[in-house]
């Protein structure tokens, strides 16, 4: 059964604003409704930002009338505030309970999930650098440090984390209100890949992503972490600014390749994440150098050092270079990754190694400490 607009419209007529009774279809506050092949229905509701804790009862109660009409899959709706002419709408969170923002966070944004110690977005300027791969054994070599670690695959258009994990399926719901994360080696994981079909297009706009990733974020029930890594889409647009500014990060780390073009890219990057007071905690190389496996010469197929160089220019800390190795690229496409099913490795050594520096800078500990081993199963 196909739903329609005016499905949606008609449910939304019983959801009123204000004590006088005022629809929200007839507010003016409705923005863009929209049904997906699927029958997953979005839309926003614009209000000012001092009226984001009013309005989301009014939220959650347009939710339920969506979610109500028989045929509708799920339900994506977002408060989105615009500031004026020349501004970018800006989402604003569902409001769990929250903690107060983290001592010297940029006012720009949002309150602090709860439980989770720091949120660092993971982004690349541009697509094809490794990033989501990075972000994958990332996090599982801060895991083997013995902190609590989970994973956000932000990508809404590509969507890599399944694939990584070897994860399927989709993660159960607690009460029509939260959902739980999947887990893949001892990590809690969320994509929007265990939500749609594997073949399924991404053919949304800018608002209905923002609404995807803010739900994906607050909507989890992510518990205790230490770190929640964020795998963001390459570059700068409608993502990016959804989560720099309405979510309280820790900082970014960007992945680029060495050359020239991807630097370009990976410029941009910094550059956005500094213009929205977000710290930039450092520079992962990827791609830096292919040893060959039958005479051991060492080929910059990529060049060689332009991440650092770029990283010392900028005045950013430089984590590391991860080699091109068929080992990565193999686990990877598996669904095992290379920290976590040979942790021993000279591979997982590398990733081992940038996780203790990026650590250290999030956190002030000294990098490269003793770390417990993890056993993965």
């Amino acid at each position: 059964m196909a739903i329609s607009r005016d499905d949606v419209m008609k449910a939304l007529t019983g959801v009123t604003v204000d004590a006088a009774g005022t629809t929200l279809t007839g507010s003016g506050r409705l923005s863009q409704v929209v049904v997906d092949p699927n029958n997953r229905v979005m839309f926003s509701i614009l209000v000012d930002p001092s009226e984001a804790e009013r309005f989301e009862p009014v939220r959650r109660a347009a939710e339920g009338k969506v979610l109500s009409i028989p045929g509708v899959t799920g339900v994506f709706a977002s408060l989105t505030s615009e500031r004026g002419p020349g501004h970018q709408a800006q989402s604003t969170a569902a409001p769990r309970p929250v903690q107060a923002p983290r001592p010297g966070a940029p006012p720009n944004q949002g309150p602090q999930l709860p439980g989770v110690r720091h949120i660092v977005a993971v982004a690349s300027g541009k697509g094809g650098v490794g990033k989501s791969t990075t972000a994958c054994n990332l996090a599982l070599a801060l895991k083997a440090q013995g902190l609590k670690v989970g994973l956000l695959d932000a990508d809404i258009y590509g969507p890599s984390v399944p694939k990584l994990f070897g994860l399927s399926g989709k993660p159960n719901v607690v009460d029509n209100k939260a959902m739980e994360p999947m887990v893949g080696y001892g990590l809690k994981v969320m994509s929007i890949g265990f939500l749609i079909e594997p073949e399924t297009a991404m053919i949304w706009r800018g608002p209905m992503v923002q609404s995807a990733i803010t739900q994906m974020l607050r909507d989890v029930l992510w518990g205790e972490l230490d770190v929640l890594l964020v795998d963001m889409p390459p570059g700068t647009g409608d993502a990016q600014l959804t989560m720099a500014q309405a979510t309280p990060l820790s900082g970014a780390v960007i992945v680029s390749t060495p050359q020239d073009l991807a630097l370009i890219d990976a410029r941009r990057g910094v550059t956005m994440f500094k213009k929205v007071a977000v710290p930039i905690l450092g520079v992962i190389e990827n791609m830096a150098t292919f040893i060959c496996p039958n005479c051991g010469h060492a080929s910059h197929i990529f060049g060689h050092g332009g991440a650092r160089h770029e990283a010392e220019r900028l005045g950013v800390p430089f984590l590391g270079e991860v080699p091109l190795n068929m080992t990565i690229r193999e686990t990877s496409d598996s669904g095992r990754p290379v920290v976590a099913t040979d942790p021993d490795g000279p591979q997982a050594q590398v990733y081992r190694e940038i996780a203790a520096k990026l650590w250290s800078n999030l956190s002030g500990a000294p990098a490269g400490r003793a770390a417990p081993k993890i056993v993965f199963e």
